[in-house]
């Protein structure tokens, strides 16, 4: 009984002084869903927030480089075995990261080895119908038509080397494709009597002598003269703001950074198109990445007749090394005098400065390995290469290497790694994607036999007279490359549609 009534009173108590019970209730519910609200918003807002990628951290930007603008008019001239394919994925990572316009060809090469033409720029519609940014495919070099491509205040710059290590890398990398380097048994063979083996009205022969002097666009088989040489040197001179050396690589960097008013990560990079001495094995290509390879180079590979090979000897002797300066003369006319340009750049930069910014990329460079690459950075052979689209093309009898991604890096650091280490084709081929992307045909109707109608990726309809251009669209390419019908290669051999890349015909066999 005095339990009961103790209850009625606390009954009496809560809902006459405090409140009802169901009053009670309902601001109890309140609380919890504020209270749980409040923890799911903390829980979103952590998951929501990216880690800061190293790539937006203040040292990406390097030291000031004053009030200057960004140069985004460039034309690299992309000479061949000089660590010009590092200097060429600078150029698409930047122009990528501000989605600027390239002249890119409409294979892999930009007509090479034939002298440069504007309509074998992508797009190309005439002198400045379309603004490019960026040229820096390989060519070779023909002022005029260049200009009809790139603005009137583009940056022309490109890069040479040694003509012996230059000479070097070409024998290893195309031995099997210059029938002087062919014939020969090695290197210091072919330097201890180069005319026994080289014939100039042989194609592909121009990677065996004075091939800086054959990109520049000049006549590599001329007989040396110093003022034939020094009228080589002064055309060059007049036309290319900066000549890079790659023997100085890190120095080259830091000075077309002050050049372009770029950022220090604008020039950093890990070597790309790298060699491995060692034998190597050229089977087991699939067939669109051999074409491709072969476009690359511009060369042909006929099916079927790979085999194992190993790496050519290299080895030169200080006289074999003399032979192929004299033999090379007119390429190495240009290095001496590049060369001493080059320093005279860096003592009106300051040498005591040029440390400086040397260390600061060098250290920028292992900072980025470390994050982006696995084992610090230490480059790996193709097929070992888990991610089967970055890896490197195999061409010549040397294994080319690269690299692999770390795993775990969040989606903006990611972008950017990959960028750094995407192998020459395959950046092409994703620019030209982005550039150019792929276009629908809709068959056209009854009493429209002459007209068909393509879908942009933007949705516009575009009205294409087919029976006029005589044109088609091949979608084997990434970005839908449009060709001539029965358009044929440099070489006479006819383009055709083979494992969806746009390849030479069949009918070609091996180089002769």
């Amino acid at each position: 009984m005095l339990f009961r009534r103790r209850a009625r009173m606390l009954r009496w108590l809560v809902c006459g002084r405090l409140g009802p019970v169901w009053m009670w209730k309902a601001l109890l519910l309140f609380v919890a869903i504020a209270f749980a609200s409040q923890l799911l918003g903390v829980i979103f807002s952590k998951s929501s927030v990216q880690p800061r990628s190293i790539f937006s951290s203040p040292d990406a930007q390097g030291p000031s480089l004053g009030p200057c603008q960004p140069h985004t008019h460039i034309m690299f001239l992309k000479t061949h075995k000089t660590a010009s394919s590092t200097v060429l994925n600078m150029l698409y990572r930047f122009g990528e990261e501000r989605n600027l316009m390239f002249a890119l060809p409409m294979g892999y090469q930009l007509g090479y080895p034939l002298p440069f033409n504007a309509h074998r720029v992508k797009g190309y519609r005439g002198p400045r119908v379309a603004d490019f940014h960026i040229m820096g495919n390989h060519m070779r070099f023909n002022k005029p038509e260049v200009e009809k491509v790139m603005p009137a205040d583009t940056f022309y710059f490109s890069i040479v080397r040694d003509p012996v290590a230059l000479t070097e890398s070409s024998f290893a990398y195309y031995k099997e494709v210059a029938p002087a380097f062919r014939k020969a048994k090695s290197l210091g063979d072919f330097a201890d009597d180069p005319k026994k083996y080289y014939d100039p009205r042989l194609r592909n022969n121009h990677y065996a002598r004075n091939l800086l002097w054959y990109d520049f666009g000049m006549d590599h088989n001329a007989n040396y003269s110093i003022p034939l040489a020094q009228h080589g040197e002064d055309m060059i001179r007049r036309t290319f703001k900066l000549i890079l050396v790659s023997e100085y690589f890190d120095q080259s960097m830091i000075l077309l950074r002050h050049a372009l008013c770029w950022p220090l990560d604008a020039v950093v990079s890990f070597s790309l198109n790298a060699r491995q001495q060692k034998p190597s094995s050229i089977g087991g290509l699939s067939g669109s990445w051999v074409n491709k390879a072969a476009a690359a180079a511009g060369v042909s590979v006929r099916a079927g007749h790979s085999q194992a090979k190993t790496a050519p000897n290299l080895s030169l002797t200080e006289e074999q090394r003399e032979k192929l300066r004299q033999w090379n003369a007119l390429d190495w006319h240009l290095y001496k005098a590049f060369n001493r340009s080059f320093w005279e750049e860096i003592n009106r930069f300051g040498h005591t400065l040029m440390e400086q910014e040397v260390a600061l990329l060098r250290t920028r460079r292992e900072v980025l390995a470390q994050v982006c690459l696995r084992d610090g950075g230490k480059p790996v052979e193709s097929h070992r290469i888990r991610d089967k689209n970055i890896r490197p093309f195999q061409s010549g009898l040397v294994k080319i290497l690269g690299y692999e991604l770390q795993p775990g890096l969040d989606n903006a650091t990611r972008t950017a790694c990959l960028r750094m280490i995407r192998p020459e084709i395959q950046y092409k081929d994703l620019l030209d994607a982005k550039q150019f992307p792929r276009a629908t045909v809709i068959h056209a109707q009854p009493g429209q036999q002459n007209q068909g109608l393509i879908v942009a990726a933007g949705g516009s309809l575009l009205r294409q007279d087919l029976s006029r251009t005589g044109d088609r669209l091949v979608g084997g390419e990434p970005g839908g490359r449009t060709v001539e019908e029965g358009e044929r290669d440099w070489d006479g051999s006819r383009l055709m549609r083979s494992n969806q890349t746009l390849t030479q015909g069949k009918h070609k066999g091996r180089l002769r």
